[in-house]
């Protein structure tokens, strides 16, 4: 029997066989084409045109079935767009010039032109100052696979020899590689790599499958066929497990079955505190389509639709028509249910505009209101036109992302008051009343919160960036992943000053950011007074639950404890087992 210990990604303990996912890269069948003439050489252009298309369709159709299936949680960015940044590659005039040239003028192969242009791409790559783009050569590494394998002619899957339930290991899956994932035959998954916001961990959430990822090198442990015990919420995974483990994990196993149960009966309750203190949970979503799930969880409204999905996959700016047509959709399906629309949030690692060029520091550039107020004006009056032409068909409400001073705040409802006035002008009907907000996601705008109380109409905090600039931590940056440390006393005390200042003057305060999900913090923020919780609709059940299993008394006491610690990891430590007092199941 082996331990093997890595980041909880998804809770759920499930007991199967082990299957070992081997990936090996095509090589070149041969460098040079037989017979080396015009005649031949057309002819191998044209076979590596064909694969090219063919690459083409699979990468738009796993970017539609990913958009289908994901986009639940807040993530660093969509996966539907790194189908599309495979597109660009299999599109690029430089990488079909490159090919052409070699075959027409030194007779190569269209596989062995293929790998050096991707060679000489991804070394580029490799060595670029932007970490971001330094990442981009798993990204490379995937479109070669899929290219290479439609010129050598090789269709069969990964997946093809499943034939029954396992738990799949593996180094780690690529988008391309967890769209296809035979759905009723995973019962969990274990990687050696990725963590929290991986690809794997994503689809892991969506589709509700227990996974263990960042373990290190399981796959150098396991050969295929043993059983495995993966405990999801514990961050676990046993192999080859004794009798006495194995009875035990079975025990787990029937635990987790009649805890869905519970949070089935449950969806349809309020989630309200044993002292009668109702807290309010809403849906974080990206696409329209995610709605009727996020309503079947049990979430009252959306309390965050991000727009950028509209910029994703194409090449020009949507029209007003079209944002109108995404945000009635929303409208329709929510049924008179809230919903709040962020305002785009381009830039940074979201989905980064080509006019900006590139950036030494994004998430400290032009990004957010600041690319729409000063870099893109119409993009904003556009967008701005579309929603306030909607208001009128639902409760809608604006959010305005990344506001860091008044001076922004005011600038942008200016900009609004103007959009009213050409609607007013163009006799277009909208919601005069129209609820204006801002997310508060940037420290200065957290210690400014008084004053930018008195002009809007209500907060949502954006936690993910706020942890991010208040310590001075890139949230997506490995190296300095252990800094990131949502429980860190500053966090907590912006957080305080946030919601004391919305209290002040009357409006809402609500928070969006990933820690809304997390069981271990419900405790906390529901103490501090929070009663609107927006999150990934899979989160919202289990927090409905832990809502239901405490009284707001309580959780106040131990929130003003963990405001006592003067350490991230104390206080990590403290909730997590307060949480696993109330709700053992998702903690092992």
């Amino acid at each position: 029997m082996k331990l093997k210990k890595g980041v909880a990604v998804n809770a759920g303990v499930v007991i199967g066989s082990a299957f070992v996912l081997v990936k090996g890269r095509i090589g070149a069948q041969q460098r040079f084409l037989k017979t080396r003439t015009t005649e031949a050489a057309q002819k191998e252009l044209d076979r590596f045109r064909k694969a090219v298309e063919l690459a083409i369709g699979e990468a738009q159709e796993e970017a539609e079935k990913t958009r289908q299936e994901v986009a639940t949680l807040k993530i660093a960015a969509s996966l539907a767009e790194i189908f599309h940044f495979q597109v660009m590659m299999f599109e690029d005039i430089n990488f079909l010039e490159f090919v052409r040239d070699k075959v027409e003028t030194k007779y190569w192969s269209a596989e062995h032109a293929v790998q050096r242009f991707y060679s000489k791409q991804k070394k580029i790559f490799s060595q670029h100052k932007n970490e971001s783009l330094r990442t981009r050569t798993q990204d490379l590494d995937a479109a070669e696979d899929k290219l290479m394998k439609h010129l050598v002619g090789e269709t069969r899957s990964e997946f093809d020899g499943i034939t029954e339930p396992v738990i799949l290991v593996a180094r780690d899956l690529t988008p391309s590689e967890t769209s296809k994932l035979p759905k009723d035959k995973i019962l969990g998954i274990a990687t050696d790599f990725g963590g929290k916001t991986s690809h794997t961990a994503i689809i892991a959430v969506n589709r509700g499958i227990p996974a263990v990822v960042g373990l290190g090198n399981i796959t150098a442990d396991v050969q295929g066929g043993e059983t495995l015990i993966l405990d999801g919420g514990a961050g676990k995974v046993v192999i080859d497990p004794d009798n006495e483990t194995l009875a035990k994990a079975r025990d787990r196993e029937k635990t987790f079955e009649g805890l869905r149960k519970v949070l089935d009966d449950e969806r349809t309750l309020p989630a309200e505190t044993l002292d009668g203190h109702a807290v309010r949970l809403y849906a974080n979503i990206e696409f329209p389509s995610e709605i009727e799930e996020a309503i079947k969880e049990g979430a009252l409204g959306i309390g965050l639709y991000r727009t950028e999905f509209l910029y994703d996959d194409t090449n020009t700016d949507p029209t007003e028509e079209q944002h109108i047509a995404a945000y009635k959709e929303a409208i329709e399906r929510l049924q008179g249910r809230p919903l709040v629309i962020r305002t785009l949030d381009l830039g940074a690692d979201k989905f980064s505009p080509d006019d900006l060029g590139y950036e030494k520091n994004p998430f400290l550039g032009c990004r957010s209101i600041r690319y729409c107020l000063y870099e893109k004006p119409d993009i904003f009056r556009r967008q701005l036109r579309a929603i306030l032409r909607v208001s009128k068909l639902g409760n809608v409400k604006i959010m305005l992302p990344m506001i860091s001073a008044l001076e922004e705040l005011r600038e942008a409802k200016n900009v609004i008051q103007e959009v009213m006035g050409e609607l007013r002008d163009e006799n277009l009907p909208f919601n005069e009343d129209i609820e204006v907000g801002i997310m508060i996601e940037v420290p200065s705008a957290a210690l400014c919160a008084d004053l930018l109380a008195q002009e809007c109409s209500f907060f949502s905090i954006g936690t993910n960036d706020l942890v991010q600039y208040a310590l001075a931590v890139d949230r997506v940056n490995a190296k300095v992943a252990y800094l990131y440390q949502p429980t860190h006393p500053a966090i907590f005390r912006l957080l305080l000053r946030i919601i004391e200042a919305g209290r002040r003057k009357r409006i809402p305060v609500s928070i969006c950011g990933e820690i809304s999900g997390e069981p271990s913090f419900t405790l906390p923020l529901v103490g501090l007074g929070m009663r609107d919780l927006s999150m990934a609709p899979s989160s919202v059940p289990r927090i409905k639950h832990l809502v239901r299993s405490i009284s707001a008394r309580e959780a106040s006491r131990i929130a003003d404890t963990a405001l006592t610690f003067q350490d991230a990891k104390r206080a990590d430590d403290f909730l997590r087992q307060k949480a696993k007092e109330i709700f053992p199941e998702l903690f092992g």
